[in-house]
């Protein structure tokens, strides 16, 4: 007997068959989500940024960046100040050393720099913060140039402190002066003053700079020579007369026959020539003398 022929079976068979794949496929459901349970515990077990632990993360982060900038920085720093401390080191060894001395003024008036040239030329011991009037106590300026380019003006100041404030206004844009300067010792000295602005970046005045030189030695063989001058010229002028004289006495001589007045003027011939003798050997020793110490200075 055919066993599909019978409904009753078929449908017992269909039955069975439906169950066996129901409970197939609850085992492999169950299967399949023992596997996904277990690798969400596994994924779990790994910790995770959450929102409080990933700001803290990224603050580390920033702030081990800001470190390196701060560090980067203070390296930078330190090089810039070692820069400026071997320029300004540079500019003192330049100043200490130089012959000529140099001033600078403020634009309030006062000195901010001297070198010790400058010190030493006008008779201080320190001049900073001293105003033109109490370092230069009136010095009258005995001749002024302006160099190229400088701004003539009418009335030109008389005192040494007078062409520094001119500067330090704008009046001017440079000075040459010449000056008799008094040291607070009381010693003479004749200086000559170079007075230039000191313009910013921006073209504002900050200051003055006065470049000084001692030309008291200069100005004292300047003074021997022209005290020679005279001499020579009054020298030359008793030479001629002496010489006139002594030609017109060998005249007389000449033309005469009396022995007496022959032998006074040989006389006075002999006289003059012992005078003219005289006058040129000390002017000629004088001058051998300043020749000597002048060779000496």
């Amino acid at each position: 007997m055919n066993l599909l022929a019978n409904p009753m079976l078929l449908r017992a068979a269909i039955v069975l068959f439906c169950s066996m794949f129901g409970v197939l496929v609850v085992l492999l459901f169950m299967r399949s989500l023992r596997n996904k349970l277990a690798a969400e515990r596994e994924f779990s077990a790994t910790p995770s940024p959450t929102l409080e632990t990933l700001p803290l993360h990224l603050y580390n982060t920033v702030i081990q960046q800001l470190k390196q900038q701060k560090h980067e920085l203070t390296v930078q720093s330190k090089a810039e100040q070692h820069r400026a401390r071997i320029s300004d080191n540079f500019s003192q060894a330049v100043l200490s050393n130089l012959t000529c001395g140099v001033l600078v003024f403020g634009t309030n008036g006062l000195v901010k720099t001297a070198n010790p040239s400058a010190k030493a030329i006008l008779g201080f011991a320190s001049t900073t913060g001293m105003g033109a009037d109490d370092i230069f106590r009136g010095a009258v300026v005995a001749s002024s140039a302006p160099a190229t380019g400088a701004v003539e003006i009418a009335n030109q100041p008389a005192c040494l402190a007078d062409e520094i404030r001119s500067v330090l206004s704008g009046d001017c844009k440079r000075r040459q002066v010449e000056a008799e300067h008094e040291t607070p010792a009381g010693e003479k000295r004749f200086i000559a003053v170079t007075i230039s602005p000191v313009p910013a970046v921006d073209g504002s005045l900050l200051g003055a700079a006065c470049m000084i030189n001692d030309l008291s030695e200069l100005d004292r063989i300047r003074r021997q020579q022209e005290l020679h001058g005279e001499i020579s010229a009054e020298m030359a002028l008793q030479l001629r007369t002496s010489l006139t004289t002594i030609s017109g006495y060998a005249q007389q001589l000449a033309n005469s026959r009396d022995p007496e007045l022959a032998l006074q003027l040989a006389s006075d011939i002999a006289h003059e020539a012992t005078q003219l003798d005289r006058s040129i050997g000390g002017f000629l020793t004088t001058r051998r003398s300043a020749q000597a110490a002048a060779g000496a200075n």
